[in-house]
């Protein structure tokens, strides 16, 4: 099944690519791997929440934003190879937490993009990943992703 076939299936739009907001791209190539720069959760151009999780941002909607910023990985890395179908698996998420000191749940809020990076690609789905728990992310963000897909 093609990956726009899956995103169909799954009821998933994916999202515009997200401009970036500084002196990069959003995604870029490099043989067969599509590396994505640090992805927000932007929805229509703004945040959905911004603090840090843990603290004013819940867990459960820190992952939900983990979620989005995969999917605009997705995007990012589909409009540089020339579309989604093009997007062969997932080799490596690192994902980024903005938390309060005592919060250790980053694996469990990252899990909200791993998981959808899972339903979408399958078995190919499958990668490595870190999730780190940081001190502040840019715009006051509770989450970025980054994803290296392969792609054919």
């Amino acid at each position: 099944m093609s990956v726009a076939a899956r995103l169909a299936e799954l009821g998933i739009e994916l999202p515009s690519v997200v401009p970036p907001v500084a002196a990069y791209l959003p995604a870029t190539v490099h043989g067969d791997l599509v590396y994505t720069s640090g992805q927000l959760p932007m929805v229509a151009g703004s945040l959905p929440a911004t603090g840090k999780v843990g603290g004013t941002v819940d867990a459960e909607d820190a992952k939900a934003y983990a979620r989005q910023s995969a999917l605009n990985a997705v995007a990012a890395a589909a409009a540089a190879v020339g579309g989604v179908d093009r997007l062969v698996g997932v080799v490596k998420v690192t994902g980024f937490v903005a938390s309060v000191p005592d919060f250790t749940g980053q694996p469990g809020v990252i899990n909200g993009a791993s998981e959808v990076l899972g339903d979408i690609f399958g078995e190919a789905g499958r990668h490595a990943r870190s999730a780190v728990g940081v001190p502040v992310l840019p715009l006051d963000s509770p989450v970025e992703v980054e994803v290296v897909f392969s792609w054919a």
